[in-house]
């Protein structure tokens, strides 16, 4: 039980850098089939009511799965639209790129075209990874290692960012799972 449980926290920590914000395109099929059921504002209400745990379970599947890609490649695998929304240009009150190293301003995997291949799998107890294999062999690697009091995220091993246990808990407790 204990495994599972720091494999749900390195999990959730992982996404969590993807800030699962994202087009929700799963979701967006789903309505989309709603709307074309019934012509009648009634009838897509109740639709909506009894097709709820569908929504849930794509809202899901969006925000941790679809979005995530979303984030790394720059591209929703669902849509196939880019940019990233959270790559959208927008006028901001604040204002940090001039801040960042460049790599930090872009797309991580923004050749998401030339990607064959990405799996995520637990290293041992302690050890969240996400493989990413270009078509040319070329491979990334993003991991997640759990230490006494926090979680530190390598990028081809170097590290990209640590949160603590304590942050990685309230976001936990704050989410509904």
């Amino acid at each position: 039980m204990k495994a599972v449980k720091i494999a749900v926290v390195a999990a959730l920590g992982v996404s969590s850098l993807t800030g699962c914000m994202g087009q929700m395109a799963t979701t967006g099929l789903v309505s989309k089939f709603n709307l074309e059921i019934v012509d009648n504002r009634y009838g897509r209400e109740g639709m909506f009511l009894l097709l709820s745990p569908v929504y849930g379970l794509a809202g899901t599947i969006d925000l941790f799965i679809f979005n995530a890609i979303e984030f790394w490649t720059g591209t929703n695998p669902v849509s196939g639209k880019s940019p990233a929304v959270v790559d959208t240009p927008t006028k901001n009150y604040i204002k940090v790129n001039g801040q960042l190293d460049p790599a930090l301003t872009s797309v991580p995997l923004a050749r998401n075209s030339d990607v064959e291949n990405a799996t995520m799998k637990q290293i041992d107890d302690n050890t969240l990874q996400m493989n990413i294999t270009y078509r040319n062999g070329e491979q990334k690697v993003l991991r997640g290692e759990k230490g006494t009091d926090s979680v530190d995220f390598y990028l081809d091993d170097e590290l990209i960012t640590t949160v603590s246990n304590q942050e990685l808990n309230n976001y936990i407790t704050a989410a509904t799972i």
